[in-house]
């Protein structure tokens, strides 16, 4: 596969925009249950009996609801068809995911319990509408000015090679260990000058 050299040079994830049920019951779970701030609201500027509620996830990015009156919450999984969203991730620190299957249960909300994912854990549940939300945490922290996608890059590399079938906790050690110091010289690297 060639990397398009007319690609858009795309910078992260600007938002996210999901259909919610009522305000109330989007600011119960976005702002309630994830904690996200819930930072200004407008109309939905496409479609004005619609309201737009605008979240922090944490990052400074946005998660973004459309809330109509008319829509209620159900029970059940969101439907998964072709282009769907399957489920939306968030970090959480370890600290924090550790104790996220009490917190859940305090809380009311059914869960799947943590769940090691090699590199990092995961716990899921539904919110409102039955959109799978998942809480992660990664299990490692990269090298100073490396990126969490540079390391997993680096470890899957490891892991095809070793061909294992998922990256566990040594592809990723073996990854910190190849970008720890990769471009950091070393006086031991020279010849003594006498």
């Amino acid at each position: 596969m060639t990397k398009a050299k007319r690609a858009i040079p795309t910078q992260g994830v600007h938002h996210i925009t999901l259909t919610g049920a009522g305000r109330q019951i989007t600011l119960d779970f976005w702002e309630g249950v994830l904690g996200m701030p819930f930072v200004f609201e407008q109309p939905n500027l496409d479609n004005p009996d619609e309201n737009h509620l605008y979240f922090d996830p944490g990052d400074d990015r946005l998660i973004t609801v459309f809330c109509d009156e008319t829509r209620a919450p159900h029970s059940g999984n969101a439907p998964m068809v072709p282009g769907a969203v399957h489920h939306l991730a968030f970090e959480v620190s370890q600290a924090v995911s550790i104790h996220l299957p009490e917190k859940l249960k305090a809380m009311g909300i059914a869960h799947s319990g943590l769940k090691d994912r090699g590199f990092m854990t995961s716990i899921y549940f539904r919110e409102p509408l039955g959109l799978l939300i998942e809480l992660a945490s990664y299990k490692f922290t990269p090298p100073r000015g490396v990126s969490y996608a540079r390391v997993l890059f680096e470890a899957h590399r490891i892991r095809v090679a070793a061909g294992d079938t998922a990256i566990s906790d040594v592809h990723v050690a073996e990854a910190i260990a190849a970008l720890v110091h990769r471009d950091v010289p070393s006086l031991s690297d020279i010849e003594s000058i006498e």
